[in-house]
């Protein structure tokens, strides 16, 4: 499944090189582009099916909130717990969505979602973990909202985290890129290599 999905994700020119600026104040030379994916709905589809094959058992039956931050991890936790309804045994309560919306780079949960999210158990997923912070930051506004995480999931685990939950992450391709680096002591920063947009 996992060698399958790494085609895919070949095949959609989802891997960049460069000098990039993550938006979290860290740097990198590879930036795994996830929307080269995302613009397909059927893709989008395909990974969540195959997410779900890889998911632990205790992931399913006890997720309430499958949540993700905007863009990229609303979009597949969407399609997720869509997907996940469609094979929801009767006695599971049904499987709702939050997503996390954007504010100056950072998560943030609007009123409705944060009420929503007492005492319900929380799936996050994004489309790629490069440093853990933001799915650490939408964990903490999980959990100041009353609600608890039991896992997070993505596409693409960068294998590059700084920041970890206590919780089990599973990720459909684990893809050991090039190092990041504190913005502030960035080598390409240090050479004047301007950050590579596109």
């Amino acid at each position: 499944m996992r060698a399958r999905a790494f085609d895919e994700l070949r095949r959609f020119e989802v891997v960049m090189e460069g000098h990039f600026d993550y938006g979290n104040g860290f740097h990198g030379r590879l930036y795994l582009n996830p929307h080269q994916l995302l613009q397909f709905p059927s893709t989008i589809w395909r990974v969540a099916q195959d997410l779900i094959d890889v998911m632990p058992s205790d992931f399913v039956d006890q997720t309430e909130i499958v949540a993700g931050p905007a863009t990229g991890g609303a979009l597949l936790a969407h399609t997720l717990a869509g997907l996940l309804e469609g094979r929801r045994p009767m006695t599971h309560p049904s499987y709702s969505f939050a997503p996390f919306g954007d504010q100056e780079g950072n998560p943030v949960l609007t009123p409705f979602y944060a009420s929503r999210m007492k005492g319900r158990r929380v799936l996050i997923v994004d489309d790629v973990r490069n440093t853990g912070t933001t799915l650490k930051r939408c964990a903490d506004l999980v959990t100041a909202a009353g609600g608890s995480v039991i896992g997070t999931m993505q596409i693409v685990d960068r294998c590059e985290a700084c920041v970890s939950l206590d919780v089990p992450n599973v990720a459909l391709v684990d893809y050991k890129a090039p190092p990041n680096y504190p913005a502030a002591s960035c080598p390409m920063c240090a050479a004047h290599v301007p950050i590579t947009t596109f």
